[in-house]
């Protein structure tokens, strides 16, 4: 297995086709025939079912696919270290789930920006399946989550409970039985505790697993759900957004995952994680 097959496996994926994928790369079909056929070859298993219209994933390529993309991820990594220029010292990682970067998200990583003037970053957005993925690969150092899985090398801060307020555009909005009403997937525990309280709710036309989309459309489009308090505060202040009266709020905890061969060098993460808790 090189590199070379793992970038045309997953420029196929990406294409949806051999000859898309040829060009995409700028090689030959028949290089990347021979590229995916060694790679299969190596493997023993059929990645891609290839037919006249293209290509699709077989069960062994999916669960191969994953794989493929943080190792060639990584090999991108390690060019960008071993390029450094000799002012910076190294790379850090960064990953957040994408509804804690406005606001806490970006606090923390400035917070690491000013304490890391010799390192070059990347900063990784995702949800929090991806981030314990690519924490466990060593993709990225530090993880701002919501349901962390901690495992060997790893180190769990709990930071602050965060409380999810049920917010309309329109003041004066029932607390039930909103047409406009948008649900906002905030986890397991949260969809089991607004089950409990809203057990006489229709399903919500619209679904959204991102409180900041979910934001974005409710200011677009009119209507009502369940926010973070610190995301809808600006909108609140302003008048956009308006609490409903008597509808029950929720909770969900916030953390910060290290890996702790790189926290092992962060003097400053002690008094970061005090402040922030």
């Amino acid at each position: 297995m090189n590199l070379a097959e793992l970038q045309t496996f997953l420029a196929i994926v990406e294409t949806g086709s051999l000859v898309r994928a040829s060009e995409k790369l700028n090689i030959t079909q028949s290089t990347v025939t021979a590229r995916l056929k060694g790679l299969e070859s190596e493997l023993g298993r059929t990645l891609l079912h290839r037919h006249k219209s293209g290509a699709e994933l077989t069960a062994a390529g999916l669960k191969f696919k994953r794989y493929a993309e943080v190792m060639s991820e990584l090999w991108r990594q390690a060019r960008l270290e071993t390029a450094l220029p000799p002012s910076l010292e190294t790379v850090f990682n960064f990953g957040c789930h994408m509804d804690l970067w406005p606001g806490l998200g970006r606090e923390i990583f400035d917070e690491i920006y000013r304490n890391h003037r010799k390192a070059a970053f990347t900063v990784w957005p995702g949800d929090e399946g991806e981030l314990d993925r690519w924490l466990g690969t060593g993709l990225i150092d530090a993880a701002l989550t919501y349901q962390p899985h901690a495992v060997e090398n790893q180190t769990i801060h709990e930071l602050l409970t965060e409380r999810l307020v049920l917010f309309t555009t329109r003041k004066g909005s029932p607390m039930r039985f909103d047409p406009l009403y948008v649900y906002v997937d905030a986890g397991e525990e949260f969809g089991r505790q607004h089950t409990k309280a809203y057990t006489d709710a229709d399903v919500s036309k619209v679904t959204f697993r991102s409180a900041v989309w979910a934001l974005e459309h409710l200011l677009a489009h009119g209507g009502s759900g369940y926010l973070p308090e610190r995301l809808a505060k600006p909108y609140l202040a302003a008048g956009t957004l308006h609490r409903v009266a008597d509808a029950p709020d929720f909770t969900r905890k916030v953390y910060l995952v290290t890996n702790d061969t790189a926290a092992a060098a962060w003097g400053w993460l002690p008094a970061l994680v005090d402040r922030m808790s």
